[in-house]
């Protein structure tokens, strides 16, 4: 399977909802996530696999639906670079957001395999005003 067709399929579980093994089947289990400062996380993180499933599971508490629109997505090599618009309904509020709403984000995120699981991942979140 093409790293596109890899990484489609990883973004519509992510979409719909996957955690624990259904999402870890996507990750090498020496994955490294880095979430570079946002409005959510304003110092950035980085994570293990276990922290990114953990982050998962309260992220699929916290939101009643996500929706991933993805612009553009280049393939080079071992790593796959996208583009897309997240629209997030939460189910408690956030900031101003209130529950069923719509908040969004401009990302760009970038996806490195090693035996054709992710191995690295960098997101660059940039949040509307909420």
């Amino acid at each position: 399977m093409s790293l596109e067709r890899k990484t489609r399929a990883y973004v519509a579980a992510v979409e719909g909802g996957a955690v624990a093994d259904d999402l870890a089947t996507f990750y090498h289990p020496d994955a490294v996530q880095y979430e570079f400062p946002n409005r959510l996380i304003p110092r950035g993180i980085q994570r293990d696999l276990a922290a990114i499933l953990e982050s998962a599971e309260r992220g699929s508490k916290l939101m009643e639906r996500q929706i991933y629109d993805i612009h553009t997505l280049t393939e080079v090599g071992d790593r796959v670079i996208l583009e897309y618009t997240w629209t997030g309904y939460p189910r408690t509020p956030v900031g101003t957001v209130r529950p069923g709403e719509a908040m969004r984000a401009r990302i760009c995120q970038v996806i490195e395999y090693e035996d054709g699981l992710i191995i690295r991942q960098r997101n660059y979140d940039c949040f509307e005003p909420f």
